[in-house]
């Protein structure tokens, strides 16, 4: 091995001079200022775009970044000047033209140049923070062509010439259009805005807001509704064919204040063709039309809710107030049905289904049925007559839309406690006399209340058919245990439980002995299978049937109530009979007995007897024999008594009666829940929970929730506070 020593050598710096020729800079950039005058003269195609690139690149490298840049600015805004001058020059419908083609030239041209200069934008132009070349392109037409003095005016205005042109009828050059206003979008946001879209939106207001004043004189509402719509739907169609798509929200917005919102009261309450017009000749397009253009402004859905429940309030409340209206529950019922239905298929029609316009409608049904405090009544009388003969002949799905459409209206009862009384009255009636059309029908509206209010509300009504299934096996035992009675008359009989069954007084009449003995017979029968039980006889809900034969032999059979057999039976033994025989005879009350007469001898082809002296009405004084010339095309005749549909006055005092006291217990009931509870509250809470509690039933009075209050502290539920009395404690 070598001991010569060891070297280490490291470079510590290196300068490197390169001698270039001073004129190549200038020399360099006259190949490519020809090259870009050529590209903008459209002589390109002699061009080698690699020398070209290499060109710039050098230059660049060899650092005339600058030269470069600054003599492509120079170069392009000369260029432009020109064009300027070529534009400025154009005259009419050309100056437009002129224009497209040389932005479609320059964009061109522009690519060509920023291809060349790709390494500049690269490299020298990021390091400088100067403007890339093709937004330097952009920004030199925006400053030499749009923002000339003798082209920016002239530019906006002949815009704003060609979109009035179109909106007053004439057919514009839209590809054009286009082609313009995507170049001021190119050249950035501020310059679309501040050289066409402000002084457009301007002249658009002032526009429309002349034009709505114009139509809104001399047009009625649908018209006028017809024409802001045709407008608003026009800018739409020109935002999509040649405006920003962010000019939307901003026109439409011109459009709606001046056409619509500045006018609505105007048009919702235009005399002969405002909204209440539409609503009443039921103008569902221009209703819908209303709709859509008034969603769209702040209120304007609000304005027509309000004006369409106010009116829906009005007519409603004209409706259950009017005298000659009450006299028909059924017609009075239909009615309100009938407007339901017209309100409902305008909102789901026109309205688009709004949730709010129908609890509009809701709240309106709800405070005008409540006005009258006969609703529940009527309500029950058209359950009851559609369930007696209404409903003959009408499909399963029909059934369920009428019953629907009333539970509907039940629901905006406040009483419904009120109308459960008079559905007990009536579905008594109907299932005792055997006039229900459809026992599916009615278990139908049973299960509806049942959902609707609860088990407690339908478990009597439930009973009620229970009570008839019942009475039928009863029946069959008693004919099983009394062979002997097949070939004389024949008694039906239904046992009611105390309790189920509307409360009726006890009111006995003297039945014809044969009857009088078979009704003995099944009481002893009913006695000995069932202990502990008490029978009372309802004989003013009886029915009979009668063979009768009259003058000239001619036979019928009768179908009458248990007092009008009575009275019928005592014929059999004698020919005239006055008022006061026939009353003491039968000791039928009077009211009754003078119905039973009158529907027996004052009813045009039911007159099975005869009035002397003849007349509508019953007095004591009156005599009444067989009317011997009685004919009738059928043999089965019914006989029914001539009684009122609704309650008389008294009846309904008594109705009135029976619900409030059936009103307290439920009252104290709620009171002592609540207590119990809270152990401590005070009075208005009280009052303001138990009508909470109790409002699906009925609007409690905060009087009679007082009296309550009153009755439980004497009964010791409650007491009073020792400092306040308005504060109450519950005793456990």
């Amino acid at each position: 091995m070598s001991n010569q020593k060891k070297r280490n050598f490291q470079i510590e710096a290196f300068k490197h001079r390169v001698v270039v020729d001073p004129k190549y800079a200038d020399k360099t950039w006259k190949v490519l200022e020809h090259a870009i005058r050529e590209i903008y003269n459209h002589n390109a195609s002699g061009l080698s775009f690699e020398e070209l690139y290499r060109n710039a690149y050098n230059m660049v490298l060899h650092k005339y970044g600058e030269k470069l840049y600054s003599g492509l600015v120079k170069t392009m805004t000369c260029h432009l000047k020109e064009i300027s001058k070529c534009i400025e020059a154009a005259q009419g419908g050309m100056f437009l033209e002129e224009m497209n083609k040389l932005w479609t030239d320059h964009n061109k041209a522009l690519q060509m140049i920023r291809d060349i200069l790709m390494y500049m934008d690269r490299t020298y132009i990021p390091s400088t923070q100067k403007t890339p070349v093709h937004e330097l392109g952009l920004n030199l037409w925006r400053d030499n062509i749009i923002h000339s003095s003798k082209i920016q005016t002239r530019l906006l205005n002949t815009l704003l010439e060609l979109v009035l042109r179109e909106r007053t009828g004439d057919v514009i050059n839209r590809g054009l259009m286009r082609n313009i206003i995507k170049m001021l979008m190119d050249l950035g946001p501020s310059v679309y805005q501040e050289d066409f879209e402000n002084p457009f939106l301007e002249v658009s207001a002032e526009f429309y807001k002349g034009e709505s004043q114009k139509f809104i004189e001399c047009c009625d509402c649908g018209d006028y509704l017809k024409k802001a719509e045709r407008r608003l739907n026009e800018e739409l169609d020109r935002v999509t064919h040649y405006l920003d798509a962010r000019s939307e929200v901003k026109i439409t917005n011109v459009v709606e204040k001046e056409m619509i919102a500045n006018h609505m009261l105007r048009l919702v309450h235009m005399e002969n063709s405002g909204l209440v017009n539409m609503l009443l000749d039921d103008k569902y397009e221009d209703l819908g039309r209303m709709y859509n253009l008034f969603r769209r402004v702040a209120n304007g859905l609000s304005t027509i809710r309000e004006v369409m429940t106010s009116h829906i309030r009005e007519t409603g409340k004209q409706l259950v107030t009017d005298p000659e209206r009450l006299k028909d529950p059924v017609e009075f019922v239909q009615r309100l049905l009938d407007e339901k239905d017209k309100y409902d298929s305008i909102i789901k029609l026109s309205f688009n289904n709004d949730k709010t316009f129908q609890n509009g409608l809701n709240s309106s049904f709800e405070y005008f049925i409540n006005l009258n405090t006969r609703s529940p009544e009527f309500i029950s009388l058209f359950v009851d007559d559609k369930l007696r003969k209404g409903l003959k002949g009408v499909s399963e799905e029909d059934v369920e839309v009428i019953l629907d459409k009333v539970m509907m209206l039940f629901r905006y009862l406040q009483e419904k406690d009120v109308f459960e009384k008079y559905y007990k009255q009536h579905l008594a009636k109907r299932l005792l006399s055997g006039k229900t059309v459809s026992d599916d029908a009615e278990r139908s509206l049973i299960v509806k209340l049942k959902t609707e209010c609860g088990y407690q509300f339908t478990s009597k009504l439930e009973g009620m058919f229970t009570d008839m299934k019942t009475s039928q096996d009863t029946m069959q035992g008693f004919y099983a245990s009394h062979p002997e009675l097949g070939d004389g008359p024949t008694l039906t009989v239904q046992v009611l439980t105390t309790g189920s069954w509307p409360t009726q007084p006890s009111v006995t009449c003297n039945l014809p002995a044969e009857m009088s003995a078979l009704c003995e017979k099944f009481r002893s029968y009913y006695l000995g299978t069932h202990t502990g039980r008490r029978l009372s006889w309802q004989t003013n809900m009886g029915t009979a049937d009668i063979k009768a034969t009259f003058g000239k032999g001619q036979k019928h059979e009768l179908n009458v109530s248990t007092y009008q057999m009575c009275v019928l039976m005592l014929f059999n033994n004698a020919d005239r009979l006055n008022y006061k025989e026939i009353e003491q005879a039968t000791e039928i009350p009077a009211l009754d007995l003078k119905r039973c007469l009158q529907s027996m001898a004052c009813v045009k082809g039911k007159n099975v007897l005869r009035k002397e002296p003849m007349s509508k009405d019953i007095c004591e004084d009156d005599t009444f024999l067989v009317n011997e010339k009685f004919t009738s095309k059928l043999y089965k005749v019914k006989i029914g008594t001539v009684v009122a549909q609704k309650e008389s006055e008294p009846e309904k005092q008594e109705t009135r009666q029976r619900v409030e006291e059936d009103r307290k217990p439920q009252i104290e009931a709620a009171i002592v829940r609540i207590m119990k509870s809270r152990r401590t509250l005070d009075h208005n809470n009280v009052i303001s929970e138990v009508t909470k509690q109790l409002q699906s039933r009925f609007l409690a009075n905060p009087t009679e929730i007082k009296k309550r209050i009153e009755s439980l502290i004497e009964r010791e539920f409650l007491e009073r506070d020792g400092t306040d009395r308005k504060l109450y404690r519950y005793l456990a």
